[in-house]
């Protein structure tokens, strides 16, 4: 395999932005575990494409005011914008307004396959892990246990 280059997504940001405003879509590699079970750092990807529409059970991906970009789940909203929470986590974020979203999950690749946010299946799995938010800490760290 040939050398491989780690950029950030800081560096490919301005490139990033501009396919997206262009009405184009832009493949991510999944970095980090907050989404898992459902996305796996090294295994999947997603496709994002900007939107203006957002709704509970969507993962946006997002800049925070620190600057930090992140890939959460929309789990509900308030008076001061969405309510995000990573899959693999139990924390809300809260006030994130559309002025931090760049875009939205439109696709994820996982070993050649596709699943796609219409899927019976994935929506069955958003409809369970967002009703199971408050319950979540103990299935956790029992996937946390075993993965250990």
């Amino acid at each position: 395999m040939k050398n491989k280059k780690r950029i950030s997504l800081e560096e490919i940001y301005p490139a990033i932005k501009e396919t997206l405003l262009s009405g184009g879509t832009v493949e991510l590699p999944i970095t980090g575990t907050s989404m898992f079970p459902l996305l796996k750092a090294g295994r999947d990807t997603v496709i994002i494409k900007a939107d203006s529409e957002f709704a509970v059970g969507d993962i946006i991906f997002y800049r925070r005011d620190d600057g930090h970009f992140v890939l959460h789940r929309i789990v509900g909203t308030d008076e001061n914008g969405y309510i995000l929470c990573g899959d693999n986590q139990t924390l809300l974020e809260k006030n994130i307004t559309d002025r931090h979203i760049i875009a939205k999950v439109i696709e994820i690749r996982r070993d050649g396959k596709t699943i796609l946010p219409q899927d019976p299946k994935y929506s069955k799995y958003v409809n369970f892990w967002i009703k199971a938010l408050p319950h979540r800490r103990l299935p956790l760290a029992v996937m946390r246990r075993i993965k250990k």
